[in-house]
């Protein structure tokens, strides 16, 4: 290993450009991209608080008119707009995630992109070429830092690795040399942080917060390093390194090796349902169970869910609605895929998802363990009230690589999810617009398509208001 694994990595991000980038995975982070587009959409809609408190908050904060506020109509400083609408990117649970390294990365990276590179004036490529750097850094953190330790201490690794990933994509715009961008990392470390305490806030206000804070934390510390402002220049070694602070668990190794062969981007899934990916693959397995053996929630007298025992903790009996699987499964059975971007409205008083909810059961099974978190093995056991037990297991859910999305349901999600908030033409000129974001000569176009208030389709104005029931359900209430 060499002395500074921290410059090795600055110099690898100092250099990275589009033209490292194989055809596929330009098309890829093209649909990650609008992905993340669509879920910063939805959750710019004046029903989701999280979104509506961070624009008014960084509406009176002011700043240089520089970069937009998706779904609003104004702009501001460029790290204003990334603590923004990185918040609108996890609020509703349904953006692009990276199983392995237990990561909300895109939701992090991309508002860092789009803020810094509007402001910069960036070409289309550079930018897309900042995103895929930006969540390889972070997701390389993540795994070296490793994310279960993380998790054991109580941070969150979308909020700590993502601050380095943050500080990678900015810094690539802004063209930082080695030595500026290996600053960068440092600053990014000095701001890291992010707890998994929004375990205790009911509002799920402070959830989303974390990758914000990512974002935000990560362009200061780009920005004050162009302006040459001094830093730890190498944050993973010596005394007091990252991950010392953070995990007790050093993997630098992780943060070099496959640089360039291997894209921790084409690692992404995607989400069908708008809760914990812990949730997918039971979520999975009960639906298809329901489907395939015939059986409807009134029929249904008991669920199990084995879960590995090293991530049970984070979705049994979980205080957050988006987190509890007690709350998840018997919600997706009673009301199936109807709409995904409204977990944060409350059916716990609803009869049968209450029944189920008490006769559920998480069986923390230390058996499923092998592969986590490479893979969330999930088994789900039914009995039914005829006395039928039926059992499914699911390694991967729909979406993951393992078992994707094509790239036509990736756009029929978009525009599903986009149809509730704004018209069916911005919908799709904004996705002809992330299209073309190669041949793009800045973001000026797609920015304008961005800005514009949400909640004046027609869907939208004929949808629910926080705590009834969505447009398309079988029954009062909504999926998760």
């Amino acid at each position: 290993m060499t002395a500074s694994v921290s410059r090795e990595l600055a110099e690898r991000i100092a250099r990275f450009h589009y033209r490292d980038l194989p055809g596929d995975l330009v098309a890829h982070a093209k649909l990650y991209l609008l992905d993340t587009i669509g879920a910063m959409l939805v959750a710019a809609a004046p029903r989701y608080p999280a979104g509506r408190i961070v624009m008014q908050f960084v509406r009176g904060l002011g700043g240089s008119p520089e970069s937009t506020l998706i779904g609003q109509g104004a702009r501001t400083s460029c790290v204003n707009a990334a603590l923004a609408n990185g918040t609108l990117a996890y609020a509703c649970d349904i953006e692009p995630y990276d199983v392995g390294a237990i990561l909300h990365g895109l939701a992090v990276v991309a508002p860092v992109s789009f803020a810094v590179g509007e402001r910069e004036r960036s070409d289309g490529r550079r930018v897309l070429a900042s995103m895929v750097v930006g969540v390889e850094v972070a997701a390389r953190v993540s795994h070296a830092m490793n994310p279960v330790a993380l998790y054991n201490r109580g941070f969150h690794p979308s909020a700590v690795a993502g601050a380095f990933g943050a500080a990678a994509a900015a810094g690539s715009l802004l063209r930082l040399s080695p030595a500026r961008q290996a600053v960068a990392l440092g600053l990014a470390m000095q701001q890291a942080c992010g707890l998994l305490a929004w375990a205790d806030d009911p509002t799920e206000h402070s959830r989303p917060f974390n990758p914000g804070l990512a974002a935000r934390n990560g362009t200061t510390a780009a920005c004050l390093a162009r302006l040459g402002f001094g830093g730890p220049p190498a944050p993973f070694e010596g005394t007091y390194d990252a991950f010392t602070a953070f995990s007790g668990s050093a993997n630098r190794d992780a943060l070099r090796d496959g640089w360039g062969e291997r894209f921790h981007l084409l690692e992404g899934a995607y989400k069908r349902y708008s809760s914990c990916a812990f949730t997918h693959p039971g979520l999975d397995a009960l639906l298809g169970l329901a489907r395939d053996e015939h059986v409807t929630a009134a029929q249904v007298q008991r669920i199990v869910l084995r879960f590995p025992k090293s991530g049970a903790h984070m979705i049994d009996g979980h205080p957050l609605k988006s987190h509890c699987a007690q709350y998840v499964l018997p919600v997706g059975l009673v009301f199936g895929r109807v709409t995904m971007d409204d977990i944060l409205l409350d059916r716990t008083r609803h009869a049968e998802v209450a029944r189920l909810s008490r006769s559920m059961q998480l069986v923390h099974d230390p058996a499923l363990d092998a592969h986590y978190p490479e893979r969330y093995a999930s088994i789900v056991e039914l009995q039914t009230t005829d006395g039928r037990e039926v059992s499914r297991r699911v390694d991967h859910a729909k979406g993951t690589r393992e078992h994707p999305l094509s790239p036509d349901e990736v756009r029929a999600k978009y525009l599903d999810l986009t149809g509730r908030v704004i018209p069916r033409a911005r919908a799709e000129a904004i996705m002809a617009a992330v299209d073309d974001i190669d041949r793009a000569r800045d973001l000026g176009r797609l920015a304008a398509l961005l800005r514009p208030a949400t909640g004046t389709s027609g869907r939208a104005r004929r949808g629910a208001a926080p705590g009834r029931a969505t447009r398309g359900a079988r029954a009062p209430g909504a999926r998760p």
